[in-house]
Formats: structure tokens, sequence, C-alpha cells
């Protein structure tokens, strides 16, 4: 077994204890086994890792735009040299199938590479002027400080999508992951810091949620990007936005999957069990929701049901296993109850995989339901998804926009006049057509809209990501007369 990591904090260019109480990581295939252990953040370090971001930003500022790309470059070179052990802490601490923690690295390194090229772009634009001896461009400058706040459930993937930009346009960063996986958290610091990123650049404390609370209050901080749930995002938007700073949220989603009757129903639901299956559920593009057109009901619902029943439930490193446990046994606690309110509430069981008992398991689990049923509105964050009837497609449509959330959706048709009705009328921020509701291209904006995001600049596309993590000067630049030498 493998021993617990000693894990510390890193503030202005030092790795250093914290000053809390101790804390722990454990393994969520067998709690009793801690992943690793240390002693939290407090507000003297959180002080000093604000006043180290502070101070060294101007000259991270001024090594400009390729410098800091190199940094990003070598990062990425590291973190493949080191994939396999970060998958393998990945699948340890978080619980995710080791083919899932592979393929989130092998995504993470694509992140750092691409921002990493980005830094060879243009920078701004060039605008005509009335003057023939002037040119008028864009300017973009950095914010200064940026709070980073990320989740469990990416626990590589999310932070390179928000500290890759962060770095490359010239911020100092306070980062706070998630408690669940801070081992993870270290690991990747531990390759930007290793990859040249500056002292007093890169801060990363590790502590509960009410340190991420103060750090988002601090004055010194131009902006703020957190993925999370929504109550949490709603009180960060309160206590950033008055100030004048900027703010970027990814919250909720409860997203809905229409199947049209002329869609291929084998199709359709090998690609809803990976919407709302893999990650063991635990995204918030998940599929939620699948909506059943018409006649297309009885046969997506038993090629559902087979599917669901043959999912391999058990540890992430056991091979042929699909889904793993939850991140933390309260998780799994907290999918459970809901399943069995759902069916309290007047839900049917179509269809549950067999689980191991112990650890942070579900079972999987399809249920046909109501969109009355609590489980069809508020979030459900594991293995389980509610199938829904509609008449038609315009039914279809007001079920899937009738939640607050509005990240994703999917449509599965060959009728191209339903698809272009589902993009004029879905309110999601992303629609995926005969495709999963979950994945995402890194060179493509990520947002949804309602309450699953914040009407700012979006994650993960080069130039959503610099409309965020910059601001935006405009220049005259205007020759001056020429002067007579005689």
């Amino acid at each position: 077994m493998d021993h617990a990591l000693s894990l510390q904090h890193f503030v202005a260019g030092r790795w250093v204890p914290g000053d809390g109480p101790v804390a722990q990581s454990v393994d969520p295939v067998d709690p009793a086994h801690i992943v690793a252990e240390y002693r939290t953040a407090g507000p003297e370090l959180l002080d000093e890792a604000v006043r180290a971001a502070v101070a060294a930003q101007p000259e991270w500022d001024r090594q400009g735009t390729i410098a800091r790309g190199l940094v990003l470059r070598r990062a990425a070179e590291l973190l493949a040299q080191r994939a396999e052990s970060v998958a393998a802490l990945m699948t340890r601490e978080q619980g995710k199938t080791l083919a899932e923690s592979r393929g989130e690295v092998a995504a993470s390194v694509e992140t750092l590479h691409y921002h990493a090229g980005r830094a060879r772009s243009a920078d701004g634009v060039l605008y005509p002027s009335g003057n023939p001896d002037e040119v008028v461009r864009t300017v973009r400058r950095p914010l200064g400080v940026v709070g980073v706040i990320t989740p469990w459930n990416f626990p590589v993937q999310i932070p390179a999508w928000k500290l890759a930009p962060a770095l490359l346009w010239g911020n100092a960063v306070v980062w706070k992951p998630a408690s669940d996986t801070v081992a993870l958290a270290v690991a990747f610091a531990e390759i930007l810091v290793e990859a040249g990123v500056p002292d007093g650049v890169l801060n990363l404390l590790l502590a509960p949620g009410s340190l991420g609370a103060e750090l988002v209050e601090r004055p010194e901080l131009s902006g703020v990007t957190f993925t999370g749930s929504v109550p949490v995002g709603r009180a960060i938007q309160a206590a950033v936005v008055p100030r004048g700073a900027k703010v970027q949220l990814e919250l909720g989603g409860h997203s809905a999957a229409i199947v049209l009757p002329d869609a291929n129903p084998a199709e359709a639901a090998a690609a809803l069990v990976t919407a709302s299956m893999s990650g063991t559920g635990q995204k918030c593009t998940a599929a939620r929701r699948i909506i059943a057109v018409g006649d297309a009901y009885d046969r997506l619902v038993a090629e559902l049901s087979a599917r669901v029943k043959g999912l391999v439930v058990g540890p992430g490193t056991t091979p042929g296993v699909e889904i793993g446990p939850l991140v933390s046994a309260r998780a799994a606690e907290e999918v459970e109850d809901a399943i069995q309110q759902a069916v309290d509430e007047g839900a049917t069981v179509l269809a549950r995989a067999d689980s191991p008992e112990g650890g942070a398991f579900v079972a999987p689990t399809l249920l046909a339901g109501t969109p009355e049923l609590t489980i069809s509105h508020e979030e459900v964050f594991g293995p389980v998804a509610t199938v829904l009837r509609a008449a038609d497609l315009d039914e279809a449509i007001r079920l899937a926009n009738g939640t607050r959330f509005g990240l994703t959706a999917a449509v599965f048709t060959d009728d191209e006049r339903a698809v272009r009705q589902c993009l004029r009328d879905l309110d999601a921020g992303i629609v995926k057509v005969n495709a999963p509701n979950t994945g995402s291209e890194v060179h493509a904006p990520f947002g949804g809209l309602k309450d699953s995001s914040f009407p700012a600049p979006r994650e993960q596309n080069g130039e959503s990501a610099a409309e965020f993590f910059t601001w935006t000067k405009t220049a005259y630049l205007r020759t001056s007369a020429p002067r007579d030498r005689s």
C-alpha cells in the first residue's frame, strides 16, 4: 500500500507548512486509506500569498507573452513525461478509472500546448484612422492578480484551463483547489514551478472553502475564476462584482438530451450512457434528463436499460472497470438519497448496474419519471439519469428548458429542420448533435446560460480566455509632423 503523502503550500516561491488544522484526502475506494495529509492554510498564509503575487506580477508581465509561452510549453512537456504517475495519483485520490485519468492528463497536456502556442498570436487589432499619419490599435494588459478556485471532478484539466491563460497573459495567481484532490494540485503546481514560473507568480493554498471566501474578498484581486456550485458562485459574484473586478463562473448543470423517432436507438443509447454515467456522472455537462419523443421511447428505454445493467463498476485500477467510485462517501450518500427520494416521489427504476459494497460506490441507475420529480430539476452529481416522455419536439424543448440551468444539450436526429430548431430554441451554451452532452474542444469556448454560468468571457478558447484575463486599451499612434532640419 502506498504511504500517505505529506503536503505543503507553495507561497512566494517556497514550499511551506500550513498554520491551520490537519486535513486529509482519502481513497474513495477505501476511505480508511489516507492519500495525503497536510495542515491547512489560514489567514496569515493567505496574506503572504496575496502580497507575493502583487509583488511578483509586474516583472512577470515584463517578460512578454513569448517567454511566458515557453514556460507553458515546458510545463506541457513535463506533464507528458509524468503522465502515468499523475494518472495513477488521480485514480487513487479522485476515484475515476485509470483510462479516464489518462485521458484527462492527456487533455491537460494539450491545453498547456494550446495556450503556449497562443503566445505567438496577434495580441491586438488594427483599426483605420481618419488621420493618415495615425494608427489605431488595441493593446492587451494583464488584470494583475487573479484568484483561481477549482473543483475536484477534473482536478488537473480545469486548473489547466484557468492557470495556463492566466499565466500566459501576465497575471500572478493565488490558487485554492478543492480539498478532496489536494495531492493532484500539488503535483500540478510542482510541474509549473519546475517549468519556470517565477517566485510569487503562482501561489497554492490548501484549505477549506472558508479560505476561498476570504480570498475573493481581497481587494488586491482584479479577477476571480471559479468552477463549482451555484450558491458558492453567486456568493463570489456578490463579493467581486461591486468592487469592479472581473469574475468568471462555471457553475452547475442539469443537461437534457432529446431523442427523436428517426434516431438510431442503439447509437443514441451508447452515446447517452457515456453522457450520463462516464466519470461516475460527476460532470456538470452530464445528461441528467433523457427526453424521448413519441415512438422513440420504448426502443430507447430497452437499449438504455441493457447498457446500464451491463456497466462494470469497481476500483478504477481494475482492468475492465468502466465506472469507478464517487469522490467521497459523503457524495455517494447524497446521490443514494436523491435516488431514493425520486422513487418515493413516483419514479420507476428501469435499470441498475451491479456495484461493490463499501467505499463510495453507487450503482449506475436509470429512472423513468416526470418533470415534477425533484431529480428532474435539481442537479444530482452522480451516475443517475431520468427518462422523460414528450409528444413532439416542441414539448421536448420545453422540458429541456424547464430548469434554471443551461450548460449543455444534445439532440439525436437526422432531421435538419429539427436540428435548426434545437440550435435556436434550446437554452444551452453548448449544443451537441448526435453526440454525448459531455466533452469539449480546447479551442472552442466553453460555458453555459442561465444559472450555469455568468455572462463573462468563457473558458478554454484562446480568444475568450484572453478577453477574461486581460484589460484592453485602445492606442492612437500618430507620428509627429516632419521637422525642418535646414
